[in-house]
């Protein structure tokens, strides 16, 4: 056999059992699977609103001035596409119709926005046929964004109040099994 055969030919059953051992050492020394019920995870935020660590106020903050900036620049590009109209001379209907139609769908995507931080949406609501609207309208989301990145994280009560609903479920139902049940002596017939 020649050198280059040999170093085609898969590893036998010899070379593979070093490698499967330090796999499972390592695996074994891992990271432990966690217990009950898991945190939701935020955007921007992931799990650190549990605890508030991890800089948690300094990235509400610069969220909170980032979605306000970005409205601020929207607001700019749509009054720079009015002035585009204007000079269009496409007359006073259609020059107030678009400024009608960004304020309310603006304040319409403000509400359903702010909404869903305090709650989460029915299965068979309107959100779904809400949301060119609240596309067109998303000065107002970003307002609302900004908003509550001041008093918390976006969805942050709603999440928290899941959160310790399914912890204190859990410690509820661990804490009435009194053991193995299989280890358990069989009730005496009388």
């Amino acid at each position: 056999m020649s050198d280059d055969q040999r170093d085609q030919t898969p590893a036998g059953p010899a070379a593979a059992a070093p490698a499967r051992a330090a796999s499972t050492a390592s695996a074994a020394s891992g990271p432990t699977v966690p217990t009950g019920p898991q945190p939701e995870p935020i955007r921007y935020f992931g799990t650190t609103w549990v605890k508030r660590e991890s800089g948690y106020g300094l990235r509400r903050a610069a969220l909170a001035v980032g979605s306000l900036v970005t409205a601020t620049a929207a607001a700019v590009l749509l009054r720079l596409s009015y002035e585009g109209l204007e000079i269009g001379n496409v007359g006073p209907f259609l020059s107030i119709s678009v400024v009608v139609l960004f304020a309310i769908a603006s304040s319409i995507a403000f509400i359903k926005t702010w909404d869903s931080y305090n709650r989460r949406p029915a299965p068979s609501s309107d959100e779904a046929a809400l949301k060119g609207l609240k596309t067109i309208g998303f000065i107002g989301s970003l307002i609302a964004y900004s908003l509550r990145c001041l008093v918390e994280a976006p969805g942050e009560k709603l999440r928290r109040a899941e959160y310790e609903r399914a912890l204190a479920d859990y410690e509820r139902r661990r804490s009435t099994r009194t053991g193995n049940p299989a280890a358990r002596r069989p009730k005496r017939k009388k």
